[in-house]
């Protein structure tokens, strides 16, 4: 791999964890204006090392050593800077069922979104399909069988990939759903917690959102060190994110449409790989570059019509 393709998949890997973490964002902003001024500032220095080094940096380095049978800890990590024949071919050789996993993953991430959550409509499409949200459970339920089918004439190390995916989407749904109205109950004053609470609580959150940029992050690259590195930056960007304050962030009201869109295009990418498919590295940094950058830009011009500035 050349600089050049490194730089670009950092920068794509950066970018996906800051959009995908807008929710995450707006979660700590408004916490942390019920806590204390020490214990914010805590939160927004030593909780950057958690968020990069205990999160970001030791998941996917876990997920790596666990989907390579025969590969050591620190083959996992070190494989790609190494050039190690062995440990490359181990981890290229079980990657699509983490792929596969990881595809399903974001394509349930998706339907979800599009087809019940409150949105921003940016698209048309948004409409049609949100007056449909009935069939989310139908969709996904058909989805998966589908992709169940087609795998087990693969292999059926796939198809378990593909069910360990759904099953960590319902499980990572469910915790965010629960965060959302643990946060309720916090901003309303039905919950007492101390700042240490609310501290151990926002860590809990992060950990949980940060979910999908490491699984995300597999469409990039395999190489764990780039993955510590691009979500790690991605990471400092949510905090100075929370820093910058919920009321700017939220003006900008399509970057979630982006980062929905990514998540979709990401997971196509990654059952594509599953499936043994070649796509192009550049390709998934450069989709997400794209359709980021065209939801900013929509944000950007909503609130200037609206009168106000996204800052």
């Amino acid at each position: 791999m050349d600089i050049t393709s490194a730089l670009l998949i950092v920068l794509g890997l950066a970018l996906f964890e800051s959009i995908t973490s807008i929710d995450n964002a707006i979660i700590n902003a408004e916490t942390l204006q019920t806590m204390q001024p020490k214990a914010r500032r805590w939160f927004l220095t030593w909780g950057i090392l958690i968020a990069v080094f205990l999160v970001r940096g030791v998941l996917p380095w876990l997920i790596v050593w666990v989907m390579a049978p025969g590969v050591g800890p620190w083959e996992a990590l070190t494989a790609s800077l190494t050039g190690d024949p062995a440990a490359l071919k181990a981890i290229q050789e079980s990657s699509p069922v983490l792929l596969m996993g990881g595809g399903v993953f974001f394509i349930f991430l998706f339907c979800h979104w599009i087809f019940l959550e409150p949105k921003k409509i940016g698209l048309p499409v948004e409409v049609l399909i949100a007056r449909q949200g009935a069939w989310f459970y139908a969709v996904v339920s058909v989805f998966l069988t589908a992709i169940v089918w087609f795998t087990l004439k693969e292999s059926p190390m796939l198809a378990f990939g593909a069910v360990v995916g759904s099953t960590a989407f319902f499980i990572v749904h469910g915790f965010k759903r629960y965060a959302e109205e643990q946060e309720a109950r916090i901003l309303s004053g039905d919950v007492h917690m101390t700042d240490i609470g609310k501290v151990l609580y926002l860590e809990v959150i992060d950990l949980t959102f940060s979910i999908d940029g490491v699984v995300g992050a597999f469409a990039f690259t395999l190489s764990v060190p780039l993955i510590l590195l691009g979500n790690g930056i991605g990471a400092i960007v949510v905090r100075q994110l929370t820093f910058y304050g919920v009321d700017r962030i939220k003006k900008y009201v399509y970057l979630k449409n982006g980062a929905m869109y990514s998540v979709f295009v990401l997971g196509c990418v990654m059952l594509a790989h599953g499936f043994g498919v070649h796509v192009e590295e550049w390709i998934t940094p450069v989709a997400t570059f794209l359709i980021v950058g065209y939801f900013f830009l929509k944000s950007r011009w909503h609130a200037r019509k609206a009168g106000s500035s996204p800052g």
